[in-house]
């Protein structure tokens, strides 16, 4: 079984500067495209950036310039680097993973990390 394990969410002022952080956890061969979606009260999930395996990463209009995606496959984990922040991205984040073992490819969601950008 596998499990991502989201950290990083807080409560941040606007302007200011977060990094999320995502692993993943459980019996896994390997990693395909990694991502980050939010989800705010009332609103559907929206994809915030993801990361292909050899390709550049793409990003949602509302994070170019701001927010930067990153990914280590020896520690199995992406993160999330949010710059500039406003009350906007104020929403629950999630990652998520294409990850490949135990025979099985399976499309995995972390729990959700709270942000909160407010003053």
């Amino acid at each position: 079984q596998v499990q991502l394990v989201e950290s990083g969410g807080s409560l941040v002022q606007p302007g200011g500067s977060l990094r999320l952080s995502c692993v993943a956890e459980g019996s896994i061969f390997s990693i395909g495209p990694m991502a980050w979606y939010r989800q705010s009260p009332g609103k559907q999930r929206e994809l915030v950036a993801k990361m292909p395996v050899s390709l550049m990463p793409e990003y949602a209009d509302f994070v170019k310039g701001r927010f930067a995606i990153s990914r280590d496959d020896a520690k199995k984990s992406v993160f999330l680097q949010m710059n500039s922040v406003t009350s906007e991205d104020t929403a629950s984040y999630y990652c998520n993973m294409i990850v490949m073992g135990g025979g099985v490819i399976g499309d995995y969601w972390g729990q959700g990390t709270q942000v909160t950008v407010s003053s």
